[in-house]
């Protein structure tokens, strides 16, 4: 049977301001307000708390300045609030594999399988709202059948924690008000000026009759509370495919601790690997620290690996620039991208395990590199079946394996410095068809002193439509020695010019 969990933040755009980690714009000891402008007047969008009694969202920013002088306005922050929501709703990641923020205000946790693991869904819904009242947020939580239920009793519920046994969830909805269902507020003030004013109300209702007088959304979420329409929901990532998790007694902060934890981490990880015949191409390294925050150390490998020793090397050279701030209490090593790997060979001089040979060694080089680097940053060529220069060859991560095309054999030199893509010249030729005799190129002109060519090279006019048919080359050389490669494109026509590139750079 599936659980949902709806976890609300009724006071989230006034308490994420408030954290440790936000903003300090306003003082913790001053009530807040959180103000949007439209057309030129400001309208209240969040308050603070204290002010709950005689202030409420959408009222006019200069009545609720008048009744609280004292209270300090913010700007909204729709895009900071939706934010921060992400990143907690990431951070909820180790009570379930499943979490999706619900914006504004809310975040979603499919609890199915999951519950146990944390000794009951009522104690962990304790845990989560415990820590969360740590980190300054104030929270209510509801466990049910369907989103929808949770959703609705999460908000409207009579205690701030609620697990509704399978089977009644019928009955835990019918005395809530109708709005609890996310209908269209002038929907949910129809409803209650007709006297439905309780979900259970409309349990008597026809359905026909129901969607005739109040549209067919209410319906659906009548339906979809009770678990007679399917409410599918988008998680955020996928649950990774191998993944290591260490929870610590009490937090770390020391640079030694965070190596040794990530040095374990990737010894259970690899030994989940091996289990499974796969290797890692893709890691990412959580840190979860005490005020809520999510910090992540990605890391690529050139082949699949399950070396334990290489893999917490990648990221043992940038653990420094993880900041503990109060402690690290969780870590979480997990496997992104992962591709079958098959058994390693024993030495025969008793030393363990092979590491692979002269590959793994030059897979765990490139891996070093591209980890200071960056990703992507080492690679080599290998030839493609074409005749243009600038095709006949193309860049590939550096361990990628198969000899690509058939490389092309020209009886002539070639440049040994390409430009990455032919820049236009004005060039100056005698005669349409001979080789220049001065062109300029970035505003410079060079005078030719000797030239060879041309070669003609066809054009692969089935990729490049309209590109010419056809490009002549030339090696030429300028008054002080320097060696350029150009081509002319085209052919004098009528009607037609052709157009001048420099290509390359000889030695």
């Amino acid at each position: 049977m599936r659980r949902v969990m709806s976890l609300w933040l009724p006071s989230w755009p006034i308490e994420r301001r408030r954290r440790p980690s936000a903003s300090r714009s306003a003082s913790p000891a001053n009530p807040v307000l959180v103000a949007d402008w439209v057309g030129g007047r400001g309208i209240v969008t969040a308050v603070d708390p204290g002010l709950a009694d005689s202030l409420t969202p959408g009222m006019a920013l200069a009545d609720a300045r008048a009744m609280a002088p004292q209270a300090v306005v913010l700007n909204a922050d729709p895009a900071g609030d939706a934010a921060a929501l992400a990143r907690l709703a990431a951070w909820c990641g180790r009570y379930s594999p499943w979490t999706a923020p619900d914006q504004p205000d809310g975040i979603w946790l499919d609890l199915t399988g999951a519950a146990h693991l944390s000794g009951g869904e009522h104690v962990l819904a304790e845990e989560l709202i415990g820590r969360l009242k740590r980190f300054g947020l104030s929270a209510r939580a509801a466990i049910a059948e369907t989103p929808g239920a949770a959703w609705a009793l999460a908000r409207e519920g009579s205690a701030g924690i609620m697990a509704v046994p399978e089977g009644a969830t019928r009955v835990a909805l019918a005395p809530l008000p109708v709005r609890a269902l996310r209908l269209a507020a002038e929907t949910a003030e129809l409803l209650d000026r007709l006297g439905l004013r309780r979900i259970g109300d409309l349990y008597k209702l026809p359905r026909p009759a129901l969607v005739a007088r109040f549209g067919f959304a209410t319906a659906e979420r009548l339906d979809q509370a009770l678990g007679l329409l399917a409410e599918p929901l988008s998680p955020l990532p996928p649950a990774p495919i191998r993944s290591s998790h260490r929870r610590f007694a009490e937090p770390i902060q020391r640079p030694e601790d965070l190596a040794a934890a990530t040095a374990s981490l990737a010894e259970a990880l690899c030994r989940r690997l091996a289990e499974a015949g796969a290797g890692a191409r893709r890691l990412a390294l959580n840190f979860y620290r005490l005020d809520g925050v999510v910090l992540t150390l990605e890391a690529g490998t050139a082949q699949a690996s399950r070396d334990p020793r290489h893999l917490a090397r990648l990221f043992a050279e940038r653990l420094d620039r993880i900041e503990p701030d109060l402690g690290i209490e969780d870590m979480r090593l997990t496997a992104l991208l992962v591709e079958p790997l098959g058994g390693e060979q024993a030495p025969l001089d008793g030393t363990g395990l092979g590491d692979g040979g002269a590959d793994a060694t030059l897979a765990a080089l490139v891996d070093r590199l591209e980890n200071r680097l960056g990703a992507g940053s080492v690679g080599r060529y290998r030839p493609r079946d074409s005749h243009i220069p600038e095709r006949a060859a193309e860049r590939v991560p550096a361990l990628t394996t198969g000899a690509g095309g058939t490389p092309w054999q020209p009886d002539r030199l070639r440049p040994v410095r390409l430009l990455p893509r032919p820049e236009p010249i004005e060039a100056t030729a005698p005669i349409p068809d001979d080789p220049p005799v001065q062109f300029r190129w970035r505003r410079r002109v060079h005078r030719v002193r000797a030239a060879d060519g041309p070669e003609r090279i066809l054009g692969e006019w089935w990729r490049d439509p309209g590109e010419p048919a056809l490009r002549d080359y030339y090696c030429v050389e300028d008054e002080e020695g320097r060696r350029f490669w150009l081509y002319r494109a085209g052919l004098h026509q009528a009607g037609t010019t052709p157009r001048w590139f420099l290509h390359g750079f000889f030695a």
